[in-house]
């Protein structure tokens, strides 16, 4: 085993650990009820505490890209966890019932996991062949996926156990800062210097932007707009979907999406090991497909668990498409990481659009107009996977 090999298998544990600090943007949906109840605050005002953390996506990604060109791919993961236990200390340095702290929170949390999401994924690509690339972020999904499954755990161990809730904040700034020291002892190889010595050519604003004259990085760009778009579209659908259609009772409706989140999760580990010995661009269209049938089933099932399996379907098909995405397009450029992860974090403000829509379509056409929004979010997902399947098959990477 060469020494570089060594460095790479040794960098990957704290880099997982990253993935893992990257969930706990998820700890704002357990905890909005018990913040709105502490502080009394209407259902308006606890409304944007979400909010404050999916805003930064779209207003931050971009100067990640620079700010990760300038000081390392591995110092911005750093400056990105500093701020993470930042975040932490401020509910309980603010006193119980003071609503500022929670805001103030939220919005560092989400400034913090812009940073990550957009510096993490390149920084892997220091110590892992653009081939693999793909496995590897998909493993990072479901360490990711596993702290948001752990949440709602670690809120009742503090509120049970250590008899104040509020207790998750720091315990989640623990775990970020021992993340941030075993990053910063891990030996990653700079990106900012070839192995001649020679320095890359800094990431600036205009060669993030310049990338989007790619055709290919433009269309992944807005096929995770899309997929985003689509992962949080389902949140609002399934639950809506089961009172409207099958009369499920409120509460037991509100836990269809655990279907959903269990799929997804399932299916990032198994897309880390898949992606290892399949390119994401043939595994695409087939993943695309499935969803597209499942989809289109929802039209049709009498039953609520039938609806649940297609539920359940779709969410595994659809798991990996923000990962194949980025890989097809870190594969294809590796040396413009940063531009293309600060891109591609950027669209998760998709995420923002969707749900609007189909508000807007439950209105105009009920419940069917829920499932148009989602096909037509995977119409263009099917094109895309079916253009990048061409694409490598022609460059022989099929």
């Amino acid at each position: 085993m060469t020494t570089e090999r060594k460095c790479g298998l040794a960098a990957l544990l704290p880099m997982m650990a990253g993935f893992f600090v990257m969930g706990f943007a998820d700890i704002v949906g357990p905890v909005v009820n018990q913040v709105k109840s502490e502080c009394a605050l209407d259902d308006v005002t606890a409304g944007f505490l979400p909010s404050m953390i999916f805003v930064w996506f779209f207003l931050i990604s971009l100067p990640t890209g620079v700010l990760s060109g300038r000081i390392g791919r591995k110092n911005a993961v750093l400056v990105s966890l500093a701020v993470t236990v930042a975040a932490m200390l401020l509910p309980l340095a603010g006193g119980a019932g003071r609503p500022w702290p929670y805001f103030a929170a939220f919005a560092l949390i989400g400034i913090g996991n812009t940073i990550l999401q957009a510096a993490l994924p390149a920084l892997l690509g220091n110590v892992t062949p653009p081939t693999l690339l793909a496995s590897r972020i998909s493993f990072g999904q479901f360490v990711k996926a596993i702290c948001a499954a752990l949440t709602p755990v670690f809120i009742y161990v503090a509120a049970s156990v250590m008899g104040n809730w509020r207790l998750v904040f720091p315990i989640y700034g623990v775990l970020a800062a021992a993340t941030a020291a075993w990053l910063m002892l891990s030996r990653i190889p700079d990106e900012r210097e070839t192995s001649g010595g020679l320095s890359v050519p800094r990431t600036t604003f205009g060669s993030c932007f310049a990338l989007l004259r790619d055709p290919l990085v433009l269309a992944l760009t807005v096929g995770i707009f899309f997929a985003v778009g689509l992962d949080v579209g389902f949140s609002v659908a399934i639950p809506e979907f089961l009172k409207t259609v099958y009369k499920v009772d409120v509460n037991m409706a509100g836990t269809g999406p655990t279907v959903y989140f269990v799929g997804k999760t399932l299916a990032t580990a198994v897309g880390a090991a898949l992606f290892v010995r399949f390119p994401p661009a043939k595994c695409f269209p087939w993943c695309i497909g499935l969803c597209v049938l499942a989809v289109a089933a929802f039209f049709v099932c009498s039953e609520p668990i039938a609806f649940l399996c297609c539920v359940f379907v779709a969410s595994v098909a659809s798991a990996n498409t923000f990962v194949m995405c980025m890989g097809i397009a870190l594969d294809r450029l590796p040396e413009k990481a940063n531009e293309i992860t600060a891109l591609m974090v950027m669209a998760i403000a998709g995420g923002a659009v969707v749900p609007p829509v189909l508000g807007f379509a439950q209105k105009c056409a009920g419940s069917t107009g829920l499932v148009w929004v989602l096909l037509a979010c995977l119409a263009y997902q099917a094109v895309l996977s079916v253009c990048m399947y061409k694409n490598a098959k022609e460059n022989g990477n099929e």
